[in-house]
């Protein structure tokens, strides 16, 4: 097999080896000051030894210029920068804003920014004031990230101190973009709560499931007449009860593949997806859950209304932070993170056996249960090397394996391909309602 097969991605981090070391405090010798006096030695060491004198005027220019643009009194005591980060919350590809005021009680001629960049920001413009930095940042990836620190050099209204005042930029969160989905698919049997999706119980919908005989009292604009003429009696539509949908996005953290082609991130893609159909629920004022799975367990109780939909992504901004430092024992979820008889979707690579045991366990649980597949590419193949097409094969046939042990239990598996509208991948899901294993 190829050395191109899907890796681990790392997380992204600043190490502390990274971070720039503490600015110097005070005012120092500026960089003109160095060139103006390197200037003035070489001149007099090059009339030492040529014994020219007039090389010693050209030596003491630079002093003299030194002395006169000496700025004195007026060189500020003391300095302060504030910053200020807009917004503090945004999704992928929205630009961020960092603000840095400088105050000072003296006269400044230049300021000069050095920044030392956070994961998950790329700086985009920098634009440089009087009294004021602004710079401007491009979100990359979703996360919490650290938006990065700047050393402002200060100098004098001559050029030839300066001084550094370090600003750190906080945090900002970044969400992620939601994926394109629309379509709702529903499980066989909805709670007893009133929503906007059609159950198979008698009661007061929009959607007919059938006909039945008419009851003295009821309204006559309800008569089906077709049946009524073939039957000879009066029939009645019967309406579906509309019930909501309890959902909960069950997000595999337990790594992070990399496409070997593509470079696209599994996790990534799982908490766009997640985040995608999470929000066609919310429209039909279902209520949503979240459950990840990684370093650390976590999980959100399910909730309706725009308000849940940024506290489950504020739920797995930190699930970057567990890759790879823990590897708990999961044999089952706690049994309050998944509310009774709720429909569950796993967003998965299919890659590690304890999310497989996550599955069959919520399978034999009896909950609606669906398996959204996130695809990581397969290992690049020499056509020509047969020790390589048969690895190649037992992969794909290994993976397929996995499927088929998954819809042996009755459960669903559906692939989502990155960049793709996730309504073709659950479109299939419609055919019919999810029915969960019968206990």
């Amino acid at each position: 097999m190829s050395t191109t097969a899907p890796e681990q991605r790392d997380q992204p981090t600043l190490a502390l080896s990274e971070l720039p070391a503490p600015p110097p405090s005070g005012w120092r010798t500026a960089e003109r000051t160095l060139r103006l006096l390197t200037v003035a030695v070489t001149a007099a060491a090059a009339a030492l030894l040529t014994g020219r004198p007039w090389l010693l005027a050209l030596a003491a220019g630079p002093v003299v210029l030194v002395v006169l643009a000496a700025p004195g009194r007026t060189r500020p005591a003391k300095v302060s920068a504030t910053a200020e980060v807009t917004p503090s919350r945004c999704f992928e590809g929205e630009t961020v804003t960092a603000r840095i005021s400088v105050a000072h009680d003296g006269e400044v001629g230049l300021l000069d920014p050095g920044f030392t960049p956070g994961p998950g920001l790329t700086l985009r413009e920098q634009r440089v004031g009087a009294a004021a930095v602004e710079l401007e940042f491009t979100a990359a990836r979703w996360g919490r990230w650290t938006v990065g620190t700047v050393d402002l050099d200060l100098y004098d209204g001559g050029g030839l101190a300066r001084r550094t005042v370090r600003v750190e930029l906080g945090e900002v969160d970044v969400f992620p973009a939601p994926t394109a989905a629309g379509l709702t698919p529903i499980p066989v049997r909805l709670p007893e709560r009133l929503g906007e999706h059609a159950s198979r119980q008698a009661g007061e919908g929009v959607e007919v499931v059938g006909v039945r005989p008419h009851v003295w009292g009821e309204r006559q604009r309800r008569i089906h007449w077709p049946s009524t003429t073939r039957r000879g009696s009066i029939q009645i539509n019967e309406f579906g009860a509309e019930r909501a949908v309890d959902t909960v996005m069950l997000l595999d953290a337990l790594g992070d593949l990399a496409d070997p082609v593509s470079g696209t991130s599994t996790l990534d893609e799982t908490v766009r997806a997640a985040a995608g159909l999470t929000r066609a629920y919310l429209r039909t004022h279902d209520r949503i859950g979240v459950i990840s799975v990684g370093g650390k367990l976590r999980w959100l109780q399910a909730g309706s209304g725009e308000r849940q939909f940024y506290r489950i992504v504020e739920s797995v901004l930190e699930v970057r932070k567990d890759l790879g430092y823990r590897t708990p024992d999961l044999h089952r979820l706690p049994p309050r993170a998944l509310p009774a008889g709720a429909l569950v979707y796993a967003f998965t690579p299919l890659a590690d056996q304890r999310i497989l045991d996550v599955l069959g366990d919520l399978s034999d649980r009896g909950n609606p249960l669906v398996a959204v597949e996130i695809p990581f590419g397969e290992p690049a193949v020499d056509p020509s090397d047969q020790d390589e097409v048969w690895a190649g094969q037992l992969w794909r046939a290994d993976r397929e394996a996995i499927r088929f042990a998954l819809r042996n239990k009755g459960v669903p598996v559906v692939t989502h391909q990155p960049g793709e509208t996730l309504d073709l991948a659950v479109a299939p899901l419609r055919r019919g309602r999810i029915q969960g294993r019968q206990r």
